[in-house]
């Protein structure tokens, strides 16, 4: 794929650094051409601001792709971020099926826990659809919330090596060879990415830094999937991607009035470096 095509599939916040307005440049910045379908569109994202406005787009998502198969359009990569319902991930699915080439990479990011909750508005069902979803997909970029909910393992903030095996193995189950599991701490101070490639355990770490942001679970994500779609092996984009993310953070750290996101846009430069090395 020289000049490859991407679909990312999320909600857009108009205001706040988060799913699409995040996924649209970073992927973009990486070489790649990015095309979008908002599955909602928000004047703010729901962490901290009051009053937003909200456009559920589901009921837009059918007739778009059956446009796209009219137009014979084809993506080389579809990646999903937060989806709002079951419905959403079930023509997410048709998409999968319908718009991708012979070799679509499909990469599920399944947004929807964190600090050992599910977000406000999912429960079981919402649960066993991303399940499905995520065993249709090549990658799958859980965060280890996600991952306990997705194989039905009880949630921990501390744990041992063990326990991320046990996880690792209950996501393969569900169908997907390649696992990229987010935040994974074996020691203080410090955190890391475990890639899990057809049975085969890596781990990057680097530095927890003291503060967090909102939405770097968005920017990682795209830092990734641009990295691999731009020809990286997995455990290189996770490394790249990682990086990035904590630039962002670090870049954010002096920052207080700047509460509701990180300022990925001024270390950009920094993840095109790191794609060109």
């Amino acid at each position: 794929m020289t000049y490859p095509k991407i679909l990312t599939i999320q909600d857009i916040s108009c205001v706040g650094q988060c799913s699409l307005t995040v996924a649209l440049p970073i992927i973009s910045a990486c070489g790649i051409e990015t095309c979008v379908l908002p599955s909602a569109v928000l004047s703010t994202h729901t962490a901290g601001f009051s009053g937003y406005t909200f456009r559920d787009l589901t009921d837009d998502m059918p007739a778009i792709k059956d446009h796209w198969v009219k137009e014979n359009i084809k993506f080389d990569a579809v990646y999903t971020g937060y989806l709002g319902s079951t419905k959403q991930i079930e023509y997410v699915a048709d998409i999968f099926k319908a718009n991708g080439t012979e070799n679509c990479v499909k990469i599920v990011d399944p947004a929807m826990a964190d600090n050992g909750k599910l977000y406000p508005g999912f429960d079981t069902e919402f649960v066993a659809a991303m399940k499905k979803l995520c065993g249709e997909a090549d990658y799958i970029i859980p965060n280890i919330t996600e991952a306990a909910f997705l194989t039905d393992i009880e949630y921990k903030a501390e744990y041992d090596r063990k326990y991320i095996d046990d996880i690792l193995a209950g996501l393969s189950e569900l169908g997907c060879r390649n696992i990229i599991l987010s935040g994974v701490s074996y020691r203080e101070g410090k955190t890391g990415i475990v890639v899990y490639e057809n049975g085969l355990y890596s781990y990057y770490e680097h530095d927890k830094l003291p503060n967090s942001c909102h939405g770097t679970g968005d920017i990682y994500a795209s830092a990734f999937t641009g990295a691999l779609v731009r020809g990286k092996t997995a455990f290189e984009a996770a490394k790249i991607a990682a990086d990035y993310t904590v630039e962002c953070i670090k870049a954010t750290a002096e920052e207080e009035n700047h509460w509701y996101g990180a300022k990925f846009e001024p270390v950009l430069i920094k993840l095109i470096n790191a794609l060109n090395q």
